[in-house]
């Protein structure tokens, strides 16, 4: 019956609003540095068996085929996709990118996770030397890297070797970057400040030096740009306004379908 489609339509009507959310949300970071686009993923729902396949009818065949109604759709989850960035020149010395895979490791309050993930270099040296994320929290970059106040030029190496040159022109060594490998990315769970923690579904972080390994190297004086793509976008938000629009014309044929039913007990 048409209640069957009402409830089919409201269920595409609530999957589409929820992909115009995220579609929006990856609009919105185009210019994020280090943002990772999400994509949401959809799955049909329970059927209904009006007819079973394979019943033998009264001349004794076979059914060919069954009859079954869904009753709708719902957004299952969202992938989020770490395909790199365009990496971004900015001539800054703590401005580093990683050039393939691997995430940047700080420090977050131990109610959250205690250590954050993310693809943002932006790297600031704050008040006591420690190289911190150039976010609203600024969380400490993790191992720490203390820049002393006497340094005023700082190299950092594709190995993540950092250091630096002192007022008097001798050269000091100032620690090492690590980059963290997830077996699992999709499965981090995003927070605010462009960082993401570890879950259960998503592994343990194997560590290691940037170059060795499945990590990438560091690439100085860039920034990863967001990786998302404003004309794909636009793309899937015209077919999610296209959608919507077809889940409300069926829920406004399901409606007239039943009220011509119901003005049935008027003849």
């Amino acid at each position: 019956m048409a209640v069957t489609a009402l409830h089919s339509a409201a269920t595409g009507l609530g999957a589409m609003s929820t992909s115009l959310d995220i579609i929006a949300n990856n609009l919105a970071n185009v210019n994020t540095h280090g943002f990772k686009a999400f994509r949401p993923n959809f799955e049909d729902l329970l059927y209904q068996e009006r007819q079973q396949p394979g019943v033998e009818n009264i001349i004794g065949d076979e059914r060919p085929a069954g009859l079954y109604v869904g009753l709708g759709v719902k957004v299952t989850n969202t992938q989020i996709d770490f395909t790199k960035g365009n990496p971004i020149p900015t001539e800054q010395e703590l401005d580093i990118m990683i050039d393939g895979n691997g995430l940047f490791m700080v420090t977050i309050p131990d109610d959250i996770g205690g250590i954050g993930y993310t693809r943002h270099g932006n790297f600031f040296r704050n008040a006591d030397g420690d190289l911190v994320l150039g976010s609203a929290d600024g969380p400490r970059l993790e191992p720490p890297i203390n820049i002393a106040d006497d340094i005023t030029q700082v190299t950092i190496t594709k190995t993540g070797q950092v250091t630096g040159f002192r007022q008097d022109g001798t050269r000091q060594e100032i620690g090492d970057i690590q980059n963290a490998n997830i077996v699992n990315p999709q499965r981090l769970k995003p927070i605010r400040g462009n960082l993401h923690i570890a879950t259960e579904a998503s592994g343990d972080a194997i560590l290691g030096d940037p170059g060795t390994g499945a990590l990438g190297s560091i690439l100085q004086g860039h920034i990863e740009s967001s990786n998302v793509d404003p004309v794909k976008e636009l793309v899937e938000l015209i077919k999610t306004q296209r959608a919507f629009e077809m889940n409300s014309q069926s829920i406004q044929a399901a409606d007239e379908s039943l009220q011509v039913i119901s003005n049935l007990r008027r003849f």
